[in-house]
């Protein structure tokens, strides 16, 4: 069954693939991930990931069984056959990925979609599509995770995206602990991070900073 959309899926938002773990297990990373808390994951599987096509089939699939247990949203990163053929619950796609449009048109009422918008120019066209669950806007600060990111937004930036968007905005780009609160003082829906939960020495202590970021009776 698939986990329909809503704000509060932004607040603790994990991207992660096998690019992104060394070593480690992804399977055992989004595990301990859902252990702590996370309210969405975005299997996003690219640049250095050395996975076939049928193994990145075979490991959403694994992926998507555990997010559903948990009942957190599985979406996947810009793959639009790979999203549907895990019946994933969203997929995001970026402004350099596959048309908008032609995703909103494909995937219909199957699954949520997110799309990565930095500038107000992005945030004006995304205004004008219907269908659209969410926005992500970054980078924040600045960030190794992605090889070709957009030129840092910054807090400011961020606040003034929030405000012209009329779909909720999830932060993500370099993001920090220390952070949160200021990235919730702009009005944003929530964090996605990489980096901040993949290197944390304690996962649930830092998914609960990025659950409890905001004012006290968004607590």
């Amino acid at each position: 069954m698939t986990i329909k959309f809503n704000q509060a899926q932004l607040k603790a938002y994990f991207v992660c693939g096998t690019q992104d773990i060394g070593a480690q297990s992804l399977e055992q990373v989004v595990t301990q991930a859902l252990a702590a808390g996370i309210t969405a994951y975005q299997f996003r599987d690219k640049g250095q990931s050395k996975l076939t096509q049928s193994e990145r089939l075979a490991l959403g699939q694994r992926l998507k069984a555990l997010c559903a247990a948990s009942g957190v949203p599985f979406i996947v990163d810009d793959d639009i056959e790979l999203a549907l053929a895990l019946h994933a619950d969203g997929i995001h796609v970026g402004q350099k990925d596959a048309q908008i449009e032609h995703v909103l048109q494909r995937v219909g009422s199957t699954m949520f979609v997110g799309l990565s918008c930095s500038t107000l120019s992005e945030i004006e066209q995304a205004n004008q599509l219907n269908g659209l669950a969410y926005i992500g806007s970054g980078p924040i600060f600045p960030t190794t995770s992605k090889a070709d990111a957009d030129p840092v937004v910054g807090l400011t930036g961020l606040a003034q995206l929030v405000q012209a968007a009329q779909v909720p905005i999830v932060a993500i780009g370099g993001i920090t602990v220390g952070q949160l609160p200021a990235i919730a003082q702009t009005g944003a829906a929530g964090a996605a991070v990489i980096s901040m939960l993949v290197r944390s020495a304690d996962y649930r202590h830092t998914v609960q900073a990025m659950r409890l970021a905001g004012a006290p009776d968004d607590n």
